[in-house]
C-alpha cells in the first residue's frame, strides 16, 4: 500500500491543534502501516522493547493513552494483561479488537485503584495532556513498588518544534496535520522532577528513525521503520524508571 498521498492528507478535517476528535475523524488509519499514525507504530515497537516478560502470573501492564492498541502486537508472549486507557471511544473499540482491557478515562484521572500495574507505559501521550503533574501522578499512582515506567514524548524545545510540528506535518505518516500542540511539549528537567516526586527515578535517552527504514519505506521496500539512540534528547525521547518499593 503506498504512501496517503499529500492532497488526501490535506483534507482532513480542520478542527484546531491538539483537538482529541481528531482521532474520530482518523480512525480508518489507525492500523495502516503506512496510514497517518505509521510513525506510532514504529514508536510501539520501541517501547515495548523496554518491557520486559511478567514478574508474575496475573501482571497487568496499563497502557495510557492507549490508542488503537498499537502496543499488543508487541507484547504478544510477555504475560502481561494488556489493560488501555484512552477517552477516543473509537480507538478504544480498535484497542479491543486486539485483545485490550479497554479503560475509557482521562489520563489525568485514571479510574483504576492505586498499584494496579507492573508496568505503566505511557507513550506519545504526555505531549497531548495539559495537565503534565496530573498525568505523570497518575502513572505513578497507579504503579506497584518496584514496577516499572516506560514513556516516550516530544521534547520542549525549538529543534522539536522544527522536526515534530513543521516538517513531520509535511511528511506522509510521520505527523496528521494539526495532531500536535507544541506548547504542550514536555520540558524534560520537569518530567524528571515530576516522577522522583511521585517515587521513580526515570532516565531518559533520545531516539530517532532510521535513516536507511526511512528510504527503504519511502522507496516501497517495506513497512517498518526501526527507531534508534539518538545522541540527544532534544527531539524524541524515552524514560524508563522504577517506582521505589516501600
Amino acid at each position: 500500500m503506498p504512501l496517503r498521498p499529500k492532497a488526501e492528507r490535506d483534507r482532513s478535517p480542520d478542527l484546531g491543534r491538539n483537538n482529541p476528535e481528531q482521532y474520530d475523524a482518523l480512525a480508518d488509519q489507525w492500523w495502516l502501516p503506512r496510514g497517518e499514525f505509521a510513525m506510532l507504530h514504529w514508536l510501539a515497537a520501541a517501547r515495548a522493547a523496554l518491557v520486559p516478560a511478567a514478574p508474575r502470573p496475573g501482571a497487568v501492564l496499563v497502557d495510557l493513552g492507549c490508542g488503537a492498541g498499537l502496543l499488543a502486537p508487541h507484547l504478544v508472549g510477555k504475560g502481561y494483561r494488556h489493560v488501555g486507557v484512552d477517552l477516543t471511544r473509537s480507538a478504544l473499540a480498535l484497542a479491543a479488537d486486539h485483545g485490550v482491557t479497554a479503560v475509557r478515562g482521562d489520563v489525568g484521572r485514571v479510574p483504576l485503584v492505586d498499584g494496579c500495574a507492573d508496568v505503566v507505559c505511557a507513550g506519545e501521550i504526555l505531549e497531548h495532556v495539559p495537565d503534565l503533574p496530573a498525568a505523570v501522578g497518575e502513572a505513578c499512582r497507579v504503579l506497584r513498588p518496584g514496577g516499572l515506567l516506560v514513556v516516550d514524548t516530544i521534547a520542549d524545545t525549538r529543534l522539536a518544534r522544527l522536526v515534530a510540528v513543521t516538517i513531520a506535518e509535511r511528511v506522509p505518516g510521520a505527523a496528521p496535520k494539526g495532531i500536535h500542540d507544541p506548547a504542550l511539549f514536555v520540558d524534560r528537567a520537569h518530567l524528571v522532577r515530576l516522577c522522583a516526586d511521585n517515587g521513580v527515578g526515570i532516565a531518559l535517552r533520545g531516539i530517532r528513525p532510521s535513516a536507511l527504514d526511512v528510504v527503504r519505506l519511502l522507496a516501497g521496500r517495506g513497512d517498518g521503520v526501526r527507531m534508534v539512540p539518538a545522541p540527544t534528547t532534544s527531539v524524541l525521547f524515552q524514560g524508563i524508571g522504577r517506582k521505589r518499593s516501600t
